[in-house]
C-alpha cells in the first residue's frame, strides 16, 4: 500500500536504486549487505519504499517501508475529509457501540490509547465488521457515512490510519490480552475450546512468515493463528501468532502456560486431534487441567477398544444419542503404558458415517489399483502409503533400475479398516457419560465458527501487510471485531431461542445490513434527523440486545448533536 502523500526521495549515496515495472518507477533501499564466504562477495538486501511521481522526479509516494526505515522523516498534515455524508447508517452502530460497553472494551483500550486512539481503534473494529473488510484504503469512505467512536466524528485518511495499525506495538497486545483476562470469573470452572488456523502470506519482510503445513496451500509462504474460546461463558479469551512451520502438537504446552499465566487455574480443554500426543497429555495432568481430546480412528490403541467393544452398543437404544444420531458406549484405560492415569475412552459409531467412509475407502483402493496397473512393467517405485494396503512386487535384471511388477492386496488390513469405518473416539481426563463428552467435545463449533467469521465476515482472509509492526496491529484489531461479532451472534442465537418462528434476518450479517438500513438524514439547519421510524423486523433484532426505537432515537439525537457544528468544542 501507498500512502497518498508526497516526500522527497531520500538522499543516501549508494543506497537509493530505482527499478522500472510497467512504466511505474519503485524506489528500492539497500538496508544490509550480507557477506558470503564461499562466494566472495556481499550480497544487498534491497526493499521497496515507494514509487516515483511522475509531475515531480525528485518527489515520492512512499510506502510503510519509508516510515520503518526512515522515521525521522517529518510527514505532511492529514489530508482527510472533515465533512460528513448527508445520510448517515447509526443502526450497526447503536448495537456494536452497546455491546463495547457492556463488554468493557471501550474501558480496557482507552487505557493504552488517548481519546483519539481509543476511538480510531473501535471505529476500525466495526469497519471491519459492518462492511467486512479490513483494507485501510476503504476505510474514509466507510467513516464519510457511518457515526464515529473518534470524538468529533473525525474521519481519518487511510495515510493515517496505515501510520496508526502500524504504531500498534506488541506489548499493546500483552497488555490488552491481560486486561481482557483479568476481568473473568477465575473460580469458575470453564471447558477452553482451544483451535488455530493458517493464513497464507507473501510479504518479505515478516518474520513469523514461513513454509508450513497450509490449510488453504497455494505454495506460498504461511504464518499460524489460533484462538482459546471459553465455550461457558462463549467468548474468545486470547489469541496466538506463531511461526508457519510450527505445528500444532509443538504449539499446545506453550498456551498452556500462557493460559496459567491468565488465571486460569480450574479450566479443561477440549482439543482437535491434531494435539494428541505422550507429551502433551503428561504436560496437562503436570498442569492439573483436564481435558477432552479427539484421537485418530486409526491408531493402533483405539483400533483395539473398537474391535474390544464392537457390536455390543451399536444397535442399543440405551446407548443412542439422539441429538446427534450416533450410539456411544465408554470404557477406562490407561493410554500408553506409562501413563500415571486411567482415562475415559468414549466410543461412538454412526452408520451415515460409515456408509461414507466405506464408499470413499473403496475409491481410494481403486484409485490406488489403476495407478499400478498404469505402471506395470516401468522402472518406478511405488510411493509408500500404498505398502499399507498392498504387497509391491518388484523384478530385477541385472544391474539396471527395478521395474514395478504388480501390488498384491493385503486383505486383513483391507477387512480391519473396513471394520472402523464409521467409529470414532474422544477421551476425557474426568469421569463423565458418553453422551456429556460427546456434548462437551461440540461445543468446540462455536470456536471453529469464529475463524469462518474471521475469514469470510470480517474480510480477514488476507491480512493485506507489508511489515511485522502492521501485522501485529491488524490482528490485535481483528481480536477485538472478533469479540464484538461473537457476542452479537450470542445475543442474536439467544433471541432465537425464544421466538416462535427462525427470520432469515436473524443471522449476524443479514441482521447488520437490515440495521443498516436505519438512516438519518441531514437538513437545512444542519441537524440530522431519523428518516423514517423503524421497522418491525429491526425492532426484532434490536430487541435481541434490549434496544427499542426510543433507544434509537436518543441514540440518534446523541449523534446529531455531536455532528452539528454550533454544539462542537475544538481543543487548543
Amino acid at each position: 500500500m501507498y500512502y497518498d502523500f508526497k516526500v522527497k526521495i531520500p538522499e543516501v549515496p549508494g543506497k537509493i536504486y530505482t527499478k522500472v515495472i510497467k512504466d511505474v518507477t519503485y524506489i528500492n533501499y539497500e538496508y544490509d549487505r550480507v557477506y558470503k564466504p564461499e562466494k566472495r562477495y556481499n550480497i544487498p538486501k534491497r526493499t521497496t519504499i515507494g514509487k516515483r511521481c511522475d509531475d515531480d522526479l525528485s518527489m515520492m509516494y512512499p510506502n510503510p517501508n519509508f516510515m520503518k526505515y526512515f522515521p525521522d522523516v517529518t510527514l505532511p498534515l492529514d489530508n482527510g475529509k472533515e465533512d460528513h455524508s448527508s445520510c448517515l447508517r447509526i443502526g450497526a452502530h447503536l448495537v456494536i457501540q452497546k455491546v463495547v460497553m457492556e463488554s468493557l472494551l471501550d474501558r480496557i483500550i482507552s487505557g493504552m490509547y488517548d481519546e483519539q486512539g481509543t476511538g480510531l481503534f473501535l471505529d476500525l473494529a466495526a469497519y471491519s465488521l459492518i462492511t467486512e473488510n479490513n483494507a485501510g484504503q476503504y476505510y474514509p469512505d466507510y467513516a464519510y457515512n457511518h457515526p464515529l467512536f473518534t470524538p468529533n466524528n473525525k474521519i481519518y485518511s487511510d495515510a493515517t490510519v496505515s501510520d496508526f495499525i502500524n504504531q500498534i506495538s506488541t506489548d499493546d497486545s500483552v497488555r490488552f490480552q491481560n486486561e481482557w483476562n483479568v476481568v473473568k470469573d477465575h473460580k469458575e470452572k470453564i471447558y477452553i475450546s482451544y483451535d488455530s488456523t493458517n493464513k497464507n502470506c507473501q510479504a518479505g519482510d515478516i518474520n513469523l512468515v514461513e513454509y508450513g503445513h497450509a490449510k488453504d496451500d497455494k505454495g506460498v509462504p504461511v504464518f499460524n493463528y489460533s484462538i482459546a474460546y471459553d465455550t461457558n461463558n462463549r467468548e474468545p479469551l486470547f489469541y496466538e501468532e506463531y511461526p508457519g512451520s510450527i505445528v500444532d502438537v509443538s504449539q499446545l504446552q506453550c498456551m498452556l502456560d500462557k493460559a496459567k499465566g491468565y488465571g486460569y487455574k480450574h479450566a479443561g480443554f477440549i482439543l482437535d486431534r491434531g494435539y494428541f500426543s505422550k507429551e502433551n497429555i503428561r504436560f496437562m495432568d503436570k498442569c492439573n487441567y483436564d481435558f477432552v481430546i479427539m484421537v485418530k480412528g486409526m491408531k493402533s490403541f483405539i483400533s483395539d477398544i473398537v474391535l474390544e467393544v464392537k457390536d455390543t452398543f451399536e444397535n442399543r437404544r440405551s446407548c443412542m444419542i439422539k441429538n446427534y444420531g450416533v450410539n456411544g458406549t465408554t470404557v477406562k484405560r490407561k493410554l500408553f503404558p506409562s501413563d500415571e492415569k486411567k482415562r475415559y475412552l468414549h466410543i461412538y459409531y454412526n452408520a451415515g458415517k460409515c456408509a461414507g467412509e466405506r464408499t470413499s475407502f473403496a475409491k481410494k483402493l481403486d484409485k490406488m489399483e489403476r495407478y499400478m496397473t498404469k505402471m506395470q512393467g516401468q522402472a518406478v517405485t511405488i510411493a509408500k502409503s500404498f505398502e499399507r494396503y498392498y504387497h509391491l512386487e518388484y523384478f530385477h535384471q541385472g544391474q539396471e533400475d527395478e521395474c514395478f511388477v504388480c501390488g498384491l492386496p493385503k486383505e486383513d488390513m483391507i477387512e480391519n479398516e473396513l471394520k472402523l469405518c464409521g467409529y470414532f473416539c474422544i477421551i476425557t481426563s474426568e469421569e463423565m457419560s458418553a453422551k456429556e463428552a460427546l456434548e462437551l467435545y461440540k461445543s468446540r463449533d462455536a470456536s471453529e465458527k469464529l475463524f469462518r467469521a474471521d475469514k469470510t465476515f470480517l474480510g480477514n482472509r488476507s491480512a493485506r501487510v507489508y511489515t511485522e509492526e502492521s501485522l501485529g496491529g491488524k490482528i490485535l484489531i481483528e481480536f477485538v471485531a472478533l469479540i464484538i461479532r461473537n457476542r452479537i451472534y450470542t445475543k442474536i442465537k439467544d433471541a432465537l431461542q425464544v421466538m416462535e418462528e427462525q427470520p432469515n434476518f436473524m443471522n449476524v450479517p443479514a441482521a447488520l445490513k437490515e440495521l443498516e438500513k436505519i438512516e438519518m438524514i441531514r437538513q437545512g439547519d444542519g441537524v440530522y434527523r431519523l428518516d423514517h421510524a423503524v421497522t418491525a423486523n429491526q425492532k426484532k433484532i434490536l430487541k435481541a440486545f434490549n434496544i427499542d426505537a426510543k433507544d434509537v432515537k436518543n441514540g440518534a439525537k446523541d449523534i446529531s448533536d455531536r455532528l452539528n457544528p454550533r454544539n462542537i468544542t475544538v481543543k487548543i
